[in-house]
């Protein structure tokens, strides 16, 4: 039986209210509510992978200001039998200006089809009852002490 792991890389992006920037997506036929960020892609290290991926989500240039957090426990993959997750995640910040735009309101996009994303900012206190992902709920708690 073969295994595989999947290296994630997200970022942490707060703004001046304490309020933390959050994804809502529609992707392998699944709603998720997540941290902005994707995949490492074989050849890239994981800061270059959240650089890629926030220009590729949001047309957004982006500084990384210091490493926070990265999965220290056995994550089994969601969509794949026989995987695990490990995720980085970077606080950031983003350069201006500001190339995306920023709803008030989940899911907003027109229909639920893969590749369907927007984006919001959310209280800290807020994330627990939104975030979909395991890893994701742990950073909240980080983020929250």
């Amino acid at each position: 039986m073969t295994s595989t792991i999947f290296l994630r890389v997200y970022g942490l992006f707060l703004n001046d209210k304490n309020e933390i920037l959050i994804t809502d997506e529609f992707q392998l036929d699944t709603a998720m509510t997540k941290f902005p960020g994707g995949g490492l892609e074989f050849g890239e290290g994981p800061m270059d992978c959240l650089r890629r991926e926030i220009r590729e989500e949001m047309q957004q240039e982006i500084e990384i200001l210091s490493h926070f957090y990265t999965t220290d426990y056995f994550q089994p993959g969601f969509f794949k039998e026989n995987s695990q997750v490990v995720c980085i995640y970077y606080l950031a910040r983003f350069l201006p200006p500001l190339n995306f735009k920023i709803s008030d309101k989940a899911f907003d996009f027109p229909e639920m089809i893969n590749g369907a994303q927007s984006f919001r900012y959310v209280s800290l206190s807020e994330l627990t009852g939104l975030l979909t992902f395991p890893t994701d709920l742990k950073v909240a708690e980080k983020l929250c002490l």
